[in-house]
């Protein structure tokens, strides 16, 4: 199991180192300085402003799918949660999710389970926002898009996949569904305090308040990509680029360390599609990762340094 968490730990940092690599291939340490120094800071801090609301946002919007289930955490306590949460995935992807929720458990005693059920609601709320934002840019690029997916994959094969995972899915429900015993078991019973708190979504009594701030939060997102493009001189992205090359951000942070190495190439192919050159368009993705992972890296380490002081009594 040690050698299972360690492989865990290391291979995502080295695919990470990989991909700074080859990142870096695509332009000088010495044009990628330069863009640093000519950039306008203004705008960046402007971008981090934006990505401070949504925090702000998120743990705010927490309380009301708390509240069903009969606890009322205090607000501070909930945006250091939610700081430390987005700490602990530049380490460990998906593990920030089970950080906050030991976080709640620890100084809200709010049980693991049950904090971590209204987690995964959340994040149900946060996937219908990016299939939104996916929807609304098909609509804007529609005829882009389709022409790059029609060249670039078979549509036979994607639809025999699909039908695959769909048929592989219902079997594992089927086995987890009839468990009396084992491994299982414990899934079963894993899921049965899931499914309590993502339920609770629908017991909220301010729901146009939740669905107000997943709105919001995910519109700051937004808004801090657009707000950071200006910081390079002479960088103009029409609005579908901008939608493509958050989107294509948003994903390289859920596959690798907070989107270490992969953010910067992502963005870059993003918006090449639109015949920005490779030079900006990459310096563009270091300025806007190297401003979102230094925001996370100083909050959540305060975070971290600030719960067990402002908990004395716990």
């Amino acid at each position: 199991m040690n050698i299972k968490k360690t492989l865990k730990t290391i291979l995502p940092l080295l695919l990470g180192g990989f991909l700074v690599w080859y990142s870096l291939s695509k332009i000088s340490l010495e044009t990628l300085g330069n863009y640093f120094k000519e950039a306008n800071y203004g705008w960046i801090l402007l971008g981090l402003f934006f990505g401070i609301l949504s925090h702000l946002s998120r743990a705010y919007r927490w309380k009301f799918i708390l509240e069903p289930l009969g606890f009322k955490p205090k607000f501070t306590n909930s945006v250091l949660a939610v700081l430390v949460g987005y700490l602990v995935n530049l380490a460990l992807p998906r593990a920030g999710e089970i950080s906050r929720a030991t976080v709640m458990t620890q100084y809200e005693e709010i049980p693991f389970e049950k904090g971590f059920g209204t987690i995964v609601a959340e994040r149900i709320a946060d996937l219908i926002m990016m299939l939104s934002i996916i929807a609304i840019t098909l609509f804007v690029q529609f005829d882009f898009i389709y022409e790059l997916l029609t060249k670039n994959f078979d549509p036979t094969k994607m639809i025999i996949g699909s039908i695959i995972l769909v048929i592989g899915f219902f079997i594992f429900t089927s086995f987890v569904k009839k468990a009396k015993s084992g491994f299982l078991l414990k899934i079963k019973t894993f899921i049965t305090g899931l499914i309590e708190g993502v339920t609770s979504i629908f017991k909220m009594k301010n729901k146009w308040a939740f669905i107000f701030h997943t709105v919001f939060i995910w519109i700051m997102y937004v808004a801090m990509f657009w707000a950071t493009i200006p910081a390079i001189k002479g960088l103009e992205v029409p609005f579908g680029g901008i939608l493509i090359g958050f989107i294509a951000g948003g994903f390289s942070i859920a596959a690798t360390n907070g989107g270490i190495g992969l953010y910067p190439i992502a963005v870059a192919g993003a918006l090449a599609l639109f015949n920005i050159p490779t030079e900006p368009a990459t310096a563009f993705g270091w300025i806007m990762w190297t401003a979102q992972t230094a925001m996370i890296v100083v909050f959540g380490g305060l975070a971290f340094l600030l719960l067990p002081i402002y908990n004395k009594e716990k």
